[in-house]
């Protein structure tokens, strides 16, 4: 008997996809991630998760993609939708939180919905509204220097207030801590306040998992990947090997990495700490002859891949990236990067490398598209929020595990784990 489609899921990033993903499959449901709106339906699985690239786009462009994924969903069956965002709330004034969670709650009829980036797992919670990363607020966080999404106000309120029309509000921890019932009246008090939008508190699973059981029936739920634990209770699955299983793996081992965040800044000075084999990629040198840089990093890659994994890496510290798009500009310096990390990808894989970890969102995302990969399957959980996948890349005739971590997420020694696990 065919699974009934459960959840229907559109992240803005890729990294941000399996993170949900990984959730969800923690939590008991099948799950399949696909790379931009699926082009068939997809079988036998509790929950799509739509992985666009649509965080730092244009607000415009970013509603206009994530309605073209609803419509998908909606074709599919799905009575929940689940938009997922960064859990540090990575946006600007302009959007794109508010204003593709207030298209999608237009397109479902739909007059309210939650909000919250709470991942207490991954050191995300929030209190009285406010963002915490570990022990600092948002604004004391690496974040503040994010080179696309500087955030400066730790404030969830005050920022999603500045990217929505309607009204947002707030669910306090002393709400939550009260249980789902406590959730539902809070909510039906906003709604009769006029408010469209409201953050929610959470600092431990207990919140999520009351959270989840207060949203059991509604429309749209728009949250980092936190309460995805909380939503598969709802339809009596509970957590299960046989949801994480994914085909042997084998073949060459290979990172690539383009977040500049300070948890991926540590994770290669640890494997190269280790003795692990690295090439640093010089954005200057991309701008004489990308062709050429891609070549060499391939080249010295091949004779080394069969002592164990290699790593390549932009990644650099804000000072430098700062250098970098002084003089190429912000939005050159990350595509020229990025397009040079996805050709390195596929030239990988093209040398026989069947286990690749990718570090940033937007680096993930190039690399997925240039090996044209369209699904992915999900599986075991290396950290909080990252997960080991099996995809086809199709523009390279193969099979392989693919892990896209965030670039905020992961332990120090998360690179020369990570294949020890898949093992």
């Amino acid at each position: 008997m065919a699974r009934q489609l459960l959840l229907g899921c559109i992240a803005d990033d890729f990294t941000g996809a399996t993170d949900l993903a990984n959730n969800l499959v923690r939590a008991g449901m099948q799950v399949v991630q696909s790379i931009g709106v699926p082009a068939a339906p997809v079988a036998n699985v509790d929950a799509v998760v739509v992985a666009l690239k649509s965080r730092t786009v244009p607000a415009a462009q970013a509603v206009e993609q994530s309605l073209a994924a609803l419509r998908w969903l909606q074709s599919q069956g799905c009575g929940q939708f689940y938009f997922k965002v960064c859990s540090t709330f990575d946006s600007t004034p302009a959007g794109n939180i508010g204003s593709v969670a207030e298209a999608l709650l237009a397109a479902l009829g739909a007059d309210f919905c939650c909000v919250t980036p709470a991942f207490p797992e991954n050191a995300r919670t929030v209190y009285q509204g406010y963002l915490f990363v570990g022990d600092v607020l948002l604004d004391e966080s690496g974040m503040r220097n994010h080179p696309l999404t500087p955030m400066t106000d730790p404030s969830l309120v005050r920022v999603l207030q500045a990217q929505s029309r309607g009204k947002v509000g707030l669910v306090a921890h002393a709400v939550v801590r009260a249980g789902s019932e406590a959730i539902r009246a809070r909510i039906a008090q906003l709604r009769g306040e006029g408010v469209r939008l409201a953050i929610v508190d959470a600092v431990a699973n207990e919140d999520l998992m009351a959270l989840g059981r207060a949203l059991a029936d509604a429309k749209l739920v728009v949250a980092g990947s936190g309460v995805a634990i909380g939503l598969p209770q709802n339809h009596g699955l509970a957590p299960s090997p046989a949801a994480a299983a994914l085909p042997p793996a084998h073949g060459l081992q290979a990172i690539v990495s383009g977040s500049c965040s300070q948890a991926t800044q540590a994770q290669v000075k640890d494997f190269i700490a280790a003795g692990g084999a690295a090439y640093p990629l010089d954005a200057l040198q991309l701008v004489a002859d990308r062709e050429a840089v891609v070549d060499a990093v391939l080249a010295w890659a091949q004779p080394r891949l069969a002592q164990g994994p290699v790593l390549v890496y932009s990644t650099a510290a804000p000072d430098a990236v700062q250098a970098v798009q002084q003089r190429l500009g912000a939005h050159d310096a990350g595509a020229l990067v990025e397009e040079a990390l996805a050709a390195i990808g596929r030239g990988l894989v093209t040398l026989g490398v069947r286990q690749l970890v990718v570090a940033g969102g937007e680096t993930s995302g190039a690399v997925v598209q240039a090996l044209g990969v369209r699904q992915l399957r999900i599986g075991r959980q290396i950290d909080p929020g990252v997960p080991w996948c099996f995809a086809q890349a199709t523009a390279c005739d193969a099979d392989l595990h693919l892990a896209l971590k965030s670039g905020n997420f992961g332990t120090p020694d998360f690179f020369r784990k990570s294949f020890g696990l898949l093992a």
